[in-house]
This record gives C-alpha cells, structure tokens and sequence, in this order.
C-alpha cells in the first residue's frame, strides 16, 4: 500500500535536482523510511552518500534497522547507522543514520563532507539544539566550500516555508492519505491525578476499540509504576514498554507485528512520538506530558521537568492512531486546556545553555552568531553566559578565539564542563572519565517503581569500580547500564593517555570541583541554609566537596542530573 508521501516523490526529486527543499509530512507518512531508499537511484547521488540525522538514538538504530529489512539486508550494508558506542557501517554503506550530536563532530573533523551528496534533517520541528547548528554549519559549507551538497529538511509540523526560505529551496507538503482520529478529552481536569486519569483511560480503550494500545508517559518511572498497577488487574492485553534506555533487541521486539489475537498495551515515552511507527496500533492514551531539560540561567545548570505538551506534539501522538485505519485518542486533559496549550514547544536554542554551542562555533573559527544563517538566533544573554563559563574553563581566549585547551576539549564530546575535568584530570586519573560517563549519560539507578533515587555520586563510582573488577553490582544498579557506562569511561580515558600525567591522583570531590567552580560555596552558619560565596582554595573545595560527595540524600528523579 503506497503511503503519502510517495505522491509527492517526483516533486521532491525534481526539486532536489535544482537546490534544497522542504518536506512537510504528517507522523506515519513514511518520511523517515520511504524517502532516503528512494533518493538512493537520483542520478546526481549516483556513487554519494545520504547522511540522516536523527534527535534520538532509538530513532537511529530503529530507521536503519526498518530501512535495512526492507532491501532484504542487515544494517552495516547498504543502510548502516552510528551513534555513540555503536556502528553499523560498511564500506557499500549508502545511507548512514546517525545522531545529530555525532554529525557535528563529524562535520567539524571533515568540513567538505567528503563523498556526501545529501544531508536529511529528520524530524526537525523538535528544533533541538544539535539540529539548529547542523543545519547553520552546513549552509555555511554549502556557501563557501560544497555548492553542489544538498539538504533536505523533514518536518511534520513546522512552519515549512519559514525553513525553505532559510535555505534557500523549496517547500513540498504532503498532507493526505492518513486515516481520520477520533479525539476524546477528559470533561473535567485530572489537576495533579494525570498518572490515575491515564491509568483509567487505558482501561476505557481496551473496553471500547480493538487493535493494540499506545500509551504516551513522561518517564520510565511513571513507565514502570502504571505496568505494575496493569499487572496486578490482569488486563487482557500483553504489556511492553519503549523508551530510550532500553537494549536493541527489546525495542526491535516492539517494533515487531504480533499475532493478530494477541492484544498489546506499549508503555512509551516520547520516543514513540517520532521517526518510526509501530503496527498494529488503533488507539492512543496521551498522558499529556513530557520531560524536557531546562536549563537555569541563575544556577548555570540544566534540570530535567516535567511539562505539558504543546498542541503539534499532541498532534503528533494522535496521529499514531490513524497509521492503519480510522482511529481513536484518548486524552488526559480537557478540551478548554488543550486550548490554552501553546501550538510549539520554544526552539531548545531560546532556553538551553548555550556553552556546548559556543565552544563548537569557536572551534569552527566563529566568535559571534551574527555570521551564520539561524532559524532561531542564540539569545544574546544566553550567549554572553556561555562565553563567561568557556573563558573560566580556559577554553576561550579573551577574544573569544579557542584555545588549544578548547580544541580538545570540543573534540571529546562532552559538555565543556566535563571536558575539562576529564583534560585537567591528567591521563593517570580513570576517575576523571567516570565521573564524566556518569554525569554525561542515564543514571544506572534502578528506580523501579519508586520516584526517588539517592544521588550519591560516591555509590555509582564504587558501582562502576566493582563491576570494572568483575563483581555483581550492589543495591539497585542496573547491570547493563553499568557495562555500558564502562565502555563509555574506557574510551574517554583513551583520549588522556597523550596528556601529561598529574602529579598525584585526584580525588573525586577535587575533580568535581574542576567541572563546577562556581557551585561551591561555604556554609554561613549551620542552620541558616545560606552560602555567602565561593571557596577560593583548591585544598577548601576539596574538603568541602569530599564531605559532601559521601553524603546520600534523596531528591525528585527529575533533579537527578544536577549535582
């Protein structure tokens, strides 16, 4: 059966041909799968590669893996895929997913794209932070080195001629073909009860349509909670969940048709809303919510909060419904609030830290925005700060210009602050490149049904070590997660060994210290809760942080990736 996007090929190719262009598609369209495989037989491709960025890595191996089935091969031949700690690619690679993290690093090492004829933006309305730049960086290349490379932008519910009059090509909209979804709201609101109202309204789609179930949750942790609860009520359907920090084989089995008698009830995050979709799936149940990283301009730090969804985000969700066939969405909040909800989420670049992307520019030789073409320009305050904290971290000269320091510390992919404890940690502390791992990627916690964790640094380190030594880990730590953080830790530690070694081994308190000068602070007294300013010697902050770092306390899960 021919999907909808397929009735606009001959426009796209044609457009293509002459410059860039834009797509516009509704979810399920067969944007992300149908349209790479059939640019691949363009003469103008003929003998080039297809680059396809993705916001997150289950999209990655999920499309290569559904594009690779599709040709009767296996990811790594003519579709591969890369992220970090993974690859799939051959040397007949063709098309080559990958992240939108990894593309800069590799559009920064290789700045001609050598051998790319085509660069896919996937799913760009996220407007994630990664995304904005690639595509600045690469009309920058398309401008002074590659005329000739073309972009292709795919978005579901942007402004698409908004982005082809960025870059200058042409906006093709593909807006028939799916089924129709029939909406439900909650008469009255849920307020704080969301998590129930969603538990009841699984129930009222398994009583009311056929066909398998997707249910949209904030986090593993509600993920988890609401299975338990499904378990114990014996609900005629099998449970499974999807979420980013599941293995591969566990989402390949989502992705997987199940006999037609068997009913299913996914548990999912928002990686569900995007990329792929799943079959057999008639009905939807939005919880309405999503957790999203926030960054602080006060603090200097980013929290993960959870937050309602803007109306194309929903949008989006329902439309899993109609894949296959008429459908049904089942929504946790009135019809009057989904009125009040904003139409998008802000672009990631008008509320996210901007260091990572000011020490990027700076190593692409660029010291202020204004020479590139944005969708969303950096806000001028967010930029400043950014420059404040690379100049603290030594990574920026007074000029705004890199600095050697800065050079490798762009090339680690970490978070500048990151970066530069792993470099000034010397090549012989292997605690530098812990700390980094665990601070860098999910927390190995298991949480299970619970939502708090402790936030003891002190507890994934030994965590790490005994499972490095070959031990079981303890408490609830996650085995696989842990072997994963290992690798991670093993290859960052690899990038030190050129580096001079320090003259003794750092503590973790003092490493820590490097990364976040500025959130030390001393006590004024001891019941006030006050700090009146910074510790201001090495041996100070080593103290106070080595007393803290042993103390276990228990926060929100979504502050779990502050300090």
């Amino acid at each position: 059966m021919p999907l909808p996007v397929e009735h606009v090929m001959p426009e796209l190719f044609e457009a293509l041909v002459q410059s860039h262009a834009v797509l516009a598609s509704p979810p399920g369209s067969g944007k992300t799968t149908r349209v790479p495989l059939a640019l691949l037989q363009q003469p103008w491709l003929s003998g080039k590669k297809i680059l396809m960025l993705e916001p997150r890595r289950p999209a990655v191996r999920m499309a290569a893996a559904y594009m690779a089935g599709q040709l009767g091969e296996k990811p790594g031949e003519t579709v591969g895929y890369r992220m970090r700690m993974e690859r799939r690619v051959g040397p007949h690679t063709r098309i080559e997913v990958l992240t939108e993290g990894l593309f800069i690093r590799k559009l920064q090492e290789d700045p001609e794209l050598t051998g790319v004829g085509l660069v896919i933006f996937d799913e760009f309305h996220e407007q994630s932070l990664d995304s904005e730049l690639g595509l600045s960086l690469c009309l920058d290349v398309c401008d002074a080195l590659r005329e000739e490379l073309r972009l292709l932008v795919m978005s579901a519910t942007l402004d698409e001629q908004a982005v082809a009059d960025l870059i200058g090509g042409k906006a093709i909209v593909s807006d028939g073909g799916l089924h129709p979804v029939t909406l439900h709201h909650l008469s009255r609101s849920a307020g704080r009860e969301v998590l129930p109202a969603t538990h009841r309204l699984i129930h009222r789609a398994l009583r009311e349509q056929e066909g398998d179930v997707l249910v949209f949750l904030p986090g593993k942790g509600e993920i988890n909670r609401l299975e338990a609860r499904l378990k114990e009520e014996l609900v005629p359907a099998d449970l499974f969940q999807l979420h980013g920090e599941m293995d591969a084989a566990s989402q390949a089995l989502v992705l997987t048709p199940q006999p037609a008698h068997r009913r299913r009830v996914i548990l999912a995050t928002d990686v569900a809303e995007t990329s792929l979709t799943i079959e057999g799936i008639s009905s939807v149940v939005d919880s309405g919510l999503a957790r999203k990283p926030v960054f602080d301009p006060n603090s200097g730090l980013s929290r993960l909060t959870t937050q309602p969804i803007p109306q194309a985000s929903a949008s989006q969700r329902a439309g899993r419904a109609g894949r296959l066939g008429p459908g049904t969405c089942y929504r946790a909040w009135t019809e009057t609030e989904h009125g009040s909800r904003p139409f998008q989420r802000p672009a990631e670049i008008r509320q996210a830290d901007l260091a990572p992307l000011v020490l990027q520019l700076a190593l692409w030789g660029v010291t202020g925005p204004g020479s590139l073409h944005w969708l969303n320009p950096p806000p001028a305050p967010a930029w400043r700060q950014g420059v404040a904290l690379l100049e603290k971290l030594e990574a920026l000269d007074g000029e705004g210009r890199i600095t050697p320091h800065g050079r490798e510390m762009a090339v680690t992919g970490l978070h500048p602050r990151l970066a530069h404890m792993l470099i000034r940690g010397g090549r012989n502390s292997p605690t530098a490149a812990d700390l980094a791992a665990l601070l860098s990627d999910r927390d190995p916690w298991r949480r299970g049904n619970q939502p708090f964790s402790p936030v003891d640094i002190g507890l994934r380190l030994d965590a790490l070590e005994a499972m490095r030594q070959g031990s079981a880990p303890r408490h609830h730590f996650d085995a696989h997660r842990l072997r994963q953080l290992l690798q991670l830790s093993d290859r960052l530690h690899s990038r030190t060994r050129h580096l001079d070694a320090a003259t003794a081994p750092f503590s973790a308190a003092t490493l820590l210290s490097l990364a976040y000068p500025e959130r030390i602070a001393r006590r004024r007294d001891a019941g006030s809760g006050r700090y009146p300013g910074f510790l201001t010697t090495p041996l100070e902050i080593g103290l106070f942080l080595l007393h803290k770092a042993r103390a276990t306390k228990h926060l929100p899960a979504t502050r779990e990736r502050g300090l």
